[in-house]
């Protein structure tokens, strides 16, 4: 399938949507993986883990780059060639890729009842504004999981707690946007963070 959505945030900041409908086969015929890019995905046990690590792979090429100009750093966040910052994400048949000139995250995720036994792990601050009878209930705590994923990507620390280092001021779903705070080490970060809905999944990016 095409590219599914592309946003172009600002001059500097761009999304883009894979949905992923190729098979793995299609796919593989789609790109050139570096060795250890081809060993890795050779090494994936899942077929959607497969389809999945070769969908980025396609969006990169959507953003004119090569798997060669992919690198991880050792906390595993992904970073470019050309000192250009990126974040990556999948969920089920979707995958993206934000690119920036600053610091940026984002996930996806598909809104199920199960993030409400979860709840308790990732939210604090929030469960003031939060009501658990709304009929919202549910995307909106995907919203505040999708934000403080996107956060802990951006931020890149292993010990940084959803729960007590990020919050997420109040916010409706027809906004598409609020504010988002990483308070770590005594130190406060402000990020604005975009959301939007499509096909029963959600996606959240923040930027500095």
């Amino acid at each position: 399938m095409p590219l599914y959505k592309t946003i172009r945030h600002n001059s500097q900041t761009t999304v883009k949507i894979w949905k992923i409908t190729e098979s793995y086969k299609d796919l593989m015929e789609s790109i050139d993986l570096k060795p250890k890019s081809l060993e890795r995905v050779l090494s994936m046990k899942s077929e959607m883990h497969q389809r999945r690590f070769l969908s980025v792979r396609l969006l990169l090429k959507e953003f004119g780059y090569t798997d060669v100009e992919l690198h991880y750093d050792d906390n595993g966040k992904p970073y470019l060639n050309d000192g250009k910052y990126i974040s990556i994400t999948h969920s089920f048949m979707f995958s993206a890729i934000i690119i920036s000139d600053f610091e940026i995250g984002i996930d996806i995720e598909k809104q199920r009842d199960k993030i409400v036994r979860i709840a308790s792990r990732f939210i604090a601050y929030e469960s003031q504004y939060l009501i658990v009878e709304d009929i919202e209930y549910i995307k909106k705590l995907t919203v505040i999981w999708c934000i403080k994923e996107s956060l802990y990507k951006l931020f890149a620390v292993p010990r940084l707690s959803f729960k007590q280092h990020t919050l997420v001021i109040p916010f409706t779903l027809e906004d598409q946007l609020t504010m988002a705070w990483i308070d770590y080490e005594n130190i406060k970060h402000r990020f604005t963070a975009n959301y939007f809905e499509f096909e029963g999944f959600t996606c959240a990016y923040v930027t500095s």
